[in-house]
């Protein structure tokens, strides 16, 4: 039982290693050696838990997307409907370090998994639970079963692109106009 639990404990701190890693030097930078120095392990440890560099690639997008996923879950299902929708929302942008760092972790896995085969299951995922948040999301604002699908995609790429200005704000910049962006869009879809 004690192994299972080391197993457990360097899957977290190689993932965390990965994280920064690519947060901070890109996908190029995202190897066994880079990620065994960073997290203070020789690279047999790393290669023990993640046997290929795809698995460590593949864990870090599971990882960050794991993270989001807990914190959408977290939203209290005592909120009002309109207010549960928006904390999801929120849930979903860079709006401080640790919501920064997954994105950009999310944008490089994402972009590398278009071209390589074993991370597309990740991605896929990735991609449907947003789906299905987006769904969701105007379903609790009321939009008519009809107009679901279509509103549901669009605000998809509305948070895909918030989150990519977000994400580029200079430090101390505030991020004020994107919720109010996301507020009047909320209203707009509440009163169709």
């Amino acid at each position: 039982m004690a192994r299972s639990i080391d197993i457990g404990e360097r899957r977290r701190t190689v993932s965390d290693a990965a994280a920064r890693v690519l947060a901070r030097n890109g996908l190029g930078a995202l190897s066994v050696r880079g990620v065994a120095a960073e997290a203070g392990l020789p690279p047999s440890t790393v290669r023990y838990v993640f046997p290929t560099q795809a698995s460590v690639r593949t864990h870090a997008l599971e990882t960050v997307f794991d993270a989001t996923a807990r914190r959408v879950d977290a939203v209290p299902d005592t909120l009002s409907d309109r207010e549960r929708a928006r904390r999801i929302l929120l849930e979903l942008l860079p709006l401080d370090e640790e919501r920064l760092v997954e994105l950009d972790v999310y944008l490089a896995l994402g972009n590398a998994a278009l071209t390589d085969p074993e991370l597309r299951p990740a991605l896929d995922r990735v991609v449907s639970d947003m789906q299905e948040w987006t769904e969701r999301i105007v379903h609790l604002v009321g939009v008519p079963d009809a107009d679901r699908a279509y509103e549901a995609r669009r605000l998809h790429a509305l948070i895909d692109g918030l989150a990519m200005h977000v994400s580029r704000l200079a430090p101390g910049e505030s991020a004020d106009w994107a919720i109010e962006l996301l507020d009047r869009h909320l209203d707009g879809l509440a009163a169709r």
